[in-house]
């Protein structure tokens, strides 16, 4: 059995399924891509890679320096320089995964919500994003990874063999958000996540679509564990 979240989910029989090497999950901000993601890297035995921390890890560092979040080329040339690297949890803290800046542990830093308010910022340019995908593909071309975002299976890992998209309403992504917090001793109103994740959709449009193979899941109503049962069905089958 795997626990997840204080439910015990039971294993399906997965041994025999061909399971392709990269498998990528889009959707935007609070549709769950994280939770799935883990799960299913945990379920399967592959990495967990959420490649969205390094854009939060690289905010961390803008914020830090003071820099303007306008100045395009002085972050571009930042992305450049900063050494982000994820990997295994290294503390068992409850976290899926440890990030690391130049060496510091930055994996809980990164969660603060000013990161959140002004990541999506920092992940529009151009050149920020060229040198961190660059540095995606690379630990992808090891296999056997789960990779979460929102322009994985369009941009970032276009042949992946399996690619899904979650699609959840705004309300819905809200009330998670807000739990989610909760739980963490981080106290927002609703109304205030809501309007910060609609905020987040606008200006992430540009990479907020499917891949025109791309499985959709609509995820209201579901529970990380329906999702994962949802995903392994899928497998199976295809």
């Amino acid at each position: 059995m795997l626990e997840w979240g204080g439910e015990s989910i039971p294993y399906l029989f997965v041994s025999r399924m061909r399971i392709p090497a990269v498998i990528t999950i889009d959707g935007p901000a609070g549709a769950g891509k994280s939770t799935l993601g883990a799960l299913l890297a945990e379920y399967l035995g592959y990495l967990y890679f959420d490649t969205g921390v390094m854009y939060r890890a690289l905010t961390l560092v803008v914020l830090r320096a003071g820099l303007d979040l306008a100045a395009e080329e002085a972050l571009e040339t930042l992305a450049a320089q900063v050494h982000i690297l994820v990997v295994p949890p290294t503390v068992a803290d409850g976290r899926h995964y440890t990030v690391l800046v130049d060496d510091e542990d930055v994996t809980w830093a990164i969660r603060d919500p000013e990161i959140e308010r002004n990541v999506s910022q920092v992940a529009r340019y151009p050149g920020v994003r060229r040198e961190l995908i660059r540095q995606q593909r690379a630990i992808a071309q090891g296999g056997r990874v789960v990779m979460v975002g929102r322009d994985i299976g369009t941009i970032v890992m276009p042949d992946a063999e399996l690619k899904l998209f979650l699609e959840t309403s705004l309300d819905e992504r809200a009330r998670r958000r807000t739990d989610e917090r909760h739980s963490t001793g981080t106290t927002l109103p609703l109304p205030v996540v809501r309007a910060d994740l609609a905020r987040r959709d606008n200006l992430d449009q540009h990479v907020l679509y499917p891949a025109s193979d791309a499985v959709i899941l609509h995820t209201d109503g579901m529970t990380p564990a329906d999702e994962l049962a949802w995903v392994i069905d899928y497998l199976q089958r295809r």
